[in-house]
């Protein structure tokens, strides 16, 4: 019997090379225990043991020696797995295939080969030594997992989603065996997580922080009474869960306090925190390394923009990456574009960290925020970890039920409230008055912005901002927010206006939304244009957060603004004429309970069925059937971000000069990347290119990193108060007024 091999290294001996039958093995056990949380163990063994059977080929041993050309050695697991067992083959096929490529369409080719197809192809000799090297179930002999329950009129989907999961333990585990064995050949420390402290010694840590916590007010006497009640809860059986909690309740460390509790309660692995914005991400990360004090490094930050500590040693960066590939700590935090996507993804980096998610907890943050052309596929990822896969999703949010089965159908079922009446909730923390004052000018808001001295004005574009700021900035304390401006420099804006307003002194804040993406922030007036509900009630957040001024002196007041430049786009009129007609019916409480579900419905309504599901992936899938699964137009029609946007680098200082000044003479790393991400605006492509037309912008060594790093060149561009600024400004009202 010949030897045949996995991996090979220089040695002409073959002394050191990976025996390919060991390799299996282990990738077959290790795949195993990657989907023991939804009982897949089998299927995600054979996945395993047959993944790379093309290597037991003549062609493929004698490339492994040197002879040039690639070999299919991927189509042979899927081919044998089919053979064997029918309809439970065919759904590790797709992974067998595509373990390094990607998952395939079934049968429409798109990038790659649809799955019919390879089946179908001619492959090199099979040599028959693989049936006495490799252990196998007998033909015939897999199945569901136990206790799979299948959904009316979603088994497909179920059928695809389980397709998947198996697919990431399948690569996970060979990349980590492949990883191992070339470890050991070259004497490196393994790269595999440090180990961690369990989740029972976070706890402790958390509570010795809770201890602390000071009931001195009637805002913070509630919040210790929900963290108290939604604690007790944690015994519940996993599932789904909602914490519906105002603005400004504490849901953050309640949640995590739950999540602790219920996972050390019933066996999960770790918590998983899903919101809506990066710069969410990076606040809530940074209450967590603080809160958990010795243990931070427990906490993984996975999101595009995140920057790691420079000062970190090669073997601590390592263990790093790793574990932001397959999200191997015991609390992630990411975005809601991470996670989304990455349950409908197609490529293995991808996928890789899914199975993980199986056995965990997951905070689903700001709920409703999910993008309503995609929330029915989002309902159905959701209510599948929950009902299969042993993981229990919360989602907190103060403006419940959006995701509900009585708010939409096919919504949400069996979802256990975890917060005290929140009836009870939102009327003791009403801490703001809201009104609409109709529609306004320019000037007459102005006007109104100037009658306080702390008011916060948020509108729903850049352009507006703009040019509401240069209404007002003769006033004492006017400040401007804007994406426009670098992460750094949006910074050192809030730092100083925080400062502002603890101090008492004016502070006139006109900013976009992206002040409502939780910053803690606390003015006495708010104005806000027309939008969502949702959006209102993140508003009022930012009013009387600390409920230190009594109700008749905190005002929200929502205004239409007047000129139609500012006029939102269609997806989010509809939001705001839902909110109107709301605010119609519920003006003395327009942010209760009752006002936020009529909202939903009446939104959910405007759209229509069909628009929640915008590109009908559901009924791909299902019309596919296990022969024709659509995995890789999934992935590339679920975008929760469709616009396009390009980084532009501001030279800012002398750290971001000196960064890029090393890329343009030396080769760069991803350490330089993160070193930039906070000089880094987004712009539209649109504006990218106008800007690059002019020369205002420069690609960093064009040759080496094409687009990856460019830099404004034209300084005049970047304003201290707007931050980049390239449109024409004749849009901008001349005349400054005379107060």
């Amino acid at each position: 019997m010949s030897t045949y091999y996995a991996h090979s290294t220089a040695k002409s001996d073959k002394a050191d090379w990976q025996i390919l039958s060991d390799h299996l093995q282990s990738v077959g056990d290790l795949a195993a225990k990657f989907a023991r949380h939804f009982s897949a163990d089998e299927l995600a063994r054979v996945a395993g043991v047959l993944h790379d059977l093309g290597k037991y080929t003549e062609e493929f041993q004698r490339r492994l020696c040197g002879d040039a050309g690639p070999v299919d050695h991927s189509t042979w697991g899927a081919k044998v797995a089919c053979e064997r067992y029918g309809a439970f083959g065919k759904l590790l096929a797709y992974g067998i295939a595509g373990h390094h490529a990607g998952l395939a369409n079934g049968r429409d080719s798109g990038e790659r080969t649809a799955l019919a197809d390879r089946l179908r192809s001619d492959l090199p000799a099979l040599q028959p030594d693989w049936r006495e090297e490799i252990d196998l179930p007998p033909e015939g002999k897999l199945s569901h997992p136990q206790k799979f329950r299948v959904k009316k009129g979603r088994g497909q989907f179920q059928l695809s989603f389980l397709c998947r999961m198996i697919f990431s333990c399948l690569v996970d585990a060979d990349y980590l065996d492949t990883e191992a064995y070339y470890d050991r050949i070259e004497s490196r420390s393994p790269r595999r997580a440090a180990e961690m402290p369990d989740l029972k010694m976070l706890r402790d840590r958390l509570d010795v922080h809770l201890s602390g916590f000071k009931q001195d007010t009637p805002v913070n006497r509630l919040r210790g009474e929900i963290l108290r009640h939604v604690r007790a809860e944690a015994s519940l059986i996993p599932g789904l869960f909602s914490l519906t909690v105002p603005t400004g309740g504490g849901k953050t460390l309640a949640s995590l306090a739950f999540a602790l509790d219920h996972a050390i309660a019933h066996g999960l692995d770790r918590i998983i925190y899903v919101i809506p914005f990066t710069s969410i991400v990076e606040q809530t990360a940074a209450v967590f390394r603080q809160v958990l004090g010795d243990y931070a490094d427990v906490v993984l930050e996975h999101h595009g923009s995140f920057i790691d500590d420079p000062t970190q040693n090669a073997e601590a960066k390592k263990k790093l990456q790793l574990a932001m590939e397959n999200w191997d700590r015991p609390i992630i935090v990411t975005t809601a574009v991470q996670f989304f996507e990455s349950l409908f993804a197609a490529r293995p980096a991808a996928c890789r960290k899914l199975h993980n998610i199986a056995g965990s907890a997951v905070i689903l943050d700001e709920a409703q925020t999910l993008p309503l052309k995609l929330l029915k596929p989002c309902i159905a990822a959701i209510d599948e970890l929950a009902l299969n896969y042993q993981t229990s999703v919360v989602l907190c949010t103060a403006t419940q039920p959006a995701l509900k089965e009585d708010a939409m159908t096919d919504g949400l079922s069996n979802v256990r409230e975890l917060a005290p009446e929140p009836k009870r909730l939102f009327d003791a923390l009403k801490r703001v008055q809201i009104r609409h004052v109709g529609i306004l000018s320019d000037l007459q808001l102005a006007q109104r912005i100037q009658q306080s001295s702390q008011a916060l004005c948020i509108v729903n574009n850049r352009r507006h901002a703009r040019a509401l700021y240069d209404l007002i900035s003769p006033l004492p304390g006017a400040r401007h927010l804007s994406t426009l401006m670098y992460p750094k420099h949006r910074s050192a804006a809030l730092a100083e206006i925080r400062s502002l307003l603890r101090a008492g002194e004016p502070c006139r804040l006109i900013s976009t939304s992206l002040i409502e993406a939780g910053v803690d922030i606390d003015f006495p007036c708010v104005f806000r244009a027309e939008a969502g509900l949702d959006s209102i009630a993140q508003a009022a957040g930012r009013c009387n957060r600390e409920g230190r001024r009594p109700l008749e002196e905190s005002e929200l007041q929502i205004f239409n603004p007047e000129n139609a430049d500012w006029v939102p786009p269609a997806e989010l009129k509809q939001y705001a004429q839902a909110a109107r007609e709301v605010l119609r019916q519920h003006s003395h409480d327009p942010l209760s309970p009752a006002a936020i579900e009529s909202y939903f419905r009446l939104l959910y309504w405007q759209k229509g069925e069909r628009e929640l599901d915008a590109y009908n992936l559901l009924e791909q899938i299902h019309a596919g059937g296990l022969d024709g699964f659509p995995f890789e137009i999934l992935a590339q029609k679920f975008r929760m971000i469709e616009s396009i946007q390009m980084p532009v680098i501001i030279p800012a200082d002398e750290e971001a000069r000196a960064v890029i000044e090393h890329l343009a003479s030396a080769f760069g790393t991803p350490r330089e990347a993160r070193r930039l991400q906070p000089y880094t605006v987004q712009v539209p492509r649109q504006a990218f290119l106008a800007l690059r037309s002019t020369g205002a912008i420069q690609p960093i060594n064009e040759e080496r990193y094409g687009l990856q790093f460019v830099q404004l060149l034209n300084s005049d561009l970047y304003h201290q108060e707007y931050g980049l600024h390239w449109e024409d400004p004749s849009f901008i009202q001349s005349e400054r007024l005379c107060w």
